[in-house]
């Protein structure tokens, strides 16, 4: 069932790419090694304040990323211990994060975009990526991000299982400014 489920999205992937406008990334491994898809978005949340002082507003111009998972559950398919799994997903999204530094350095709204965000329900070892995790407040909203973000963590698990979904963690905002992205990130690139 989980691998038909995976050929179906395989098979669905491309639509939804062009659906959602989202861009592949150039990364220092080639063209799409990069594991982020993204696009320009308008922040439609309530207010935050970052941890370097950043606020971001309603309207403000961000970066949304988007991790390819299609992409990810391909690869890590034969990989049954969930640890290792989030191991390789960490250091993937960290090899993966100075690519998205560069192409807002390059951006021609580089200046109006005030950092990235990304809706996740795997919040472990954000921090030490940069990321900081805020709640969704809209319910509607957290509703629907939830309902598809089911899917996507039930199918990366080795063994999914009732309790796995009635354990399902929220979904949350992930923010990190561009100031954060690029001191950390810009000069690993050419690294």
């Amino acid at each position: 069932m989980r691998s038909y489920l995976i050929k179906l999205w395989n098979a669905f992937d491309p639509v939804y790419y062009h659906l959602t406008r989202l861009r592949y990334l150039d990364s220092r491994h080639g063209p799409k090694k990069n594991v982020f898809r993204v696009r320009l978005t308008r922040y439609k949340g309530k207010p935050v304040t970052l941890s370097d002082g950043t606020s971001i507003q309603k309207n403000d111009l961000l970066v949304k990323v988007h991790l390819h998972n299609v992409r990810l559950l391909n690869e890590l398919q034969s990989i049954e211990n969930e640890v290792r799994r989030g191991l390789i997903i960490h250091q993937l999204v960290k090899d993966s994060l100075p690519g998205v530094a560069s192409y807002i350095s390059r951006h021609r709204r580089r200046n109006e975009i005030k950092g990235i965000i990304g809706i996740t329900m795997l919040s472990k070892g954000i921090k030490r990526l940069g990321f900081e995790a805020y709640s969704i407040d809209h319910p509607l909203y957290k509703i629907v991000k939830s309902t598809a973000l089911i899917l996507i963590y039930f199918l990366s698990l080795s063994s999914p299982s009732i309790d796995h979904l009635k354990n399902c963690p929220n979904p949350k905002y992930l923010f990190m400014s561009k100031d954060m992205l690029i001191k950390k990130y810009l000069s690993t690139e050419h690294h």
